[in-house]
């Protein structure tokens, strides 16, 4: 074996020996023969193993340069930008490649991004790339010094393929997904930076691999309305974007949700009831054994919120759930099973846990077709839900709307009508529903404001011990 061969073997960078041979003597041109072969391939193995990294997922954006290979998934349109300074506007495109680890979202600019939408890069090419990782808009993104076609290299990704829930990765664009609508929320406005109005709605997706919420901005908003729970739709030209830790699909106008005439598989997999911890956000199925009516409070900008509280069942335990805001108008009864999914736990009336469904939840009436699998595994006593649709189950738990009245607070001092006597001792225990001065409590079945100096936090069950000063206000001595 010669000096080259040698020197070739030691390479850990994917390039073929021709390639490697034809740059060795590119170098030595260049070097004017102040080096000989032997001595080139080793400047030209050292050039190809700095930076190289084995796959997309190694990228990093506190790298200096990195070299990889990597599959065209997409190609973006040409953008023009004014440059500080100079005359001549920058142009940059925007290219989303990816291997069998990860994806990423290459930067090209100006001449490059030119010959790009001038038809030079397809989808499906194999390049091989050179570039500096950073932190872009959508995630990471490398903005490239250098990228070759490689027609010998295999990477196997389907650019046509679509996307999973879980297979979705912060800063993907160009996505394509096919789910099933779980819930919806209404249109919301907001104003820009410029003056316009801005409109914004949400849906949450599901799939046979997990559930992902959907944000959908300006025209695209009206799908939120036009949707209903139980639809097959394709979403079309999506980014993921990142918000409070989870990964959300967000489409703008250049996006779509279209309805498709195709079953799609959704399998929840619900946490035990039993198991289920203060703290934690976790995924409870079951069949509704009582649920409350609705109701009303004042908030501290002036609005009126609402909420609703509904008490699950599985295999394992029950548990309430308290339904806030736009979950509280959803039509669910006894005997429904249901799905609430991102609900937070959290301590309740005489210490018994509760789950609090807010925005960020998805609370979902499963229809028949759906199998919830339970975390404890397909053992008989936790299969499916259907079980306890005929009452027999949890004989222990109330089947009917009173089991919220039997965990109210204790009021010491009471009238004949129910209300509290005015200027008497009384002690509330309730869930935070407004915070300030004053706050509002509310156990379940009537809320309270009480002046208290006390912070609290929103959500959080504390018990007030106090003069009342009116039917439902409360001056407290103890918060606690």
């Amino acid at each position: 074996m010669g000096a080259i061969e040698e020197i070739y073997a030691d390479v850990e960078a994917d390039v073929s020996e021709e390639k490697f041979r034809e740059a060795v003597e590119q170098k030595v041109e260049q070097m004017g023969g102040l080096a000989d072969e032997e001595t080139a391939a080793m400047l030209i193995a050292h050039e190809l193993s700095e930076g190289e990294v084995n796959a997309v997922a190694d990228i990093e954006p506190g790298m200096e340069e990195v070299k990889f290979l990597a599959k065209v998934m997409s190609v973006g349109e040409l953008r023009t930008f004014e440059r500080d300074g100079e005359d001549e506007d920058g142009r940059v495109i925007n290219v989303d490649v990816a291997d069998e680890t990860d994806s990423v979202r290459l930067a090209f600019w100006d001449e490059q991004a030119v010959s790009i939408d001038e038809g030079q890069l397809a989808v499906g090419d194999v390049l091989r790339i050179k570039g500096r990782p950073k932190d872009g808009y959508n995630g990471l993104e490398v903005s490239v010094d250098k990228a070759e076609p490689d027609d010998e290299a295999t990477i196997d990704v389907d650019p046509a393929g679509g996307s999973t829930i879980d297979s979705l990765t912060l800063g993907q664009g160009d996505v394509t997904l096919r789910g099933l609508v779980l819930d919806t929320d209404s249109i919301r406005t907001f104003d820009r930076d410029d003056g316009s109005e801005g409109r914004v709605a949400n849906l949450t997706l599901g799939d046979e691999t997990g559930r992902v919420r959907v944000t959908l901005w300006d025209d695209r908003a009206d799908r939120a309305e036009e949707l209903s729970a139980g639809t097959a739709v394709e979403v079309v030209d999506g980014y993921v974007r990142e918000r409070e830790g989870s990964l959300e699909l967000h489409v703008g106008d250049g996006g779509a949700v279209d309805e498709i005439d195709e079953s799609v598989a959704f399998e929840p997999e619900a946490d035990d009831i039993v198991d289920v911890q203060i703290g934690e956000t976790v995924d409870i199925a079951g069949v509704v054994r009582s649920a409350d009516p609705k109701r009303t409070f004042d908030r501290d900008d002036g609005g009126e919120g609402q909420v609703r509280n509904i008490r699950v069942q599985d295999g394992t335990g029950d548990i309430r759930i308290a339904l806030w805001g736009e979950k509280a108008d959803k039509e669910i009864g006894p005997g429904d099973e249901v799905l609430a999914a991102d609900v937070e736990i959290q301590d309740g009336w005489k210490d018994d846990k509760e789950a609090s469904a807010n925005w960020a939840s998805t609370v979902v009436v499963l229809e028949d077709t759906v199998d919830v699998t339970s975390s404890a595994g397909g053992d008989e006593e936790n299969a499916g839900l259907g079980q306890f649709a005929d009452g027999e189950a949890g004989k222990d738990t109330p089947a009917s709307g009173t089991e919220a009245e039997s965990d109210s607070a204790s009021v010491a001092d009471t009238s004949a009508d129910g209300g509290a006597v005015t200027g008497q001792q009384i002690e509330f225990t309730g869930t935070v529903v407004q915070t300030g001065n004053p706050i509002i409590l509310d156990d379940g079945t009537e809320t309270r404001t009480v002046e208290t100096d006390e912070r609290v936090q929103l959500g959080q069950e504390v018990t007030v011990r106090g003069h009342s000063t009116d039917e439902d206000r409360i001056d407290a001595d103890d918060v606690f």
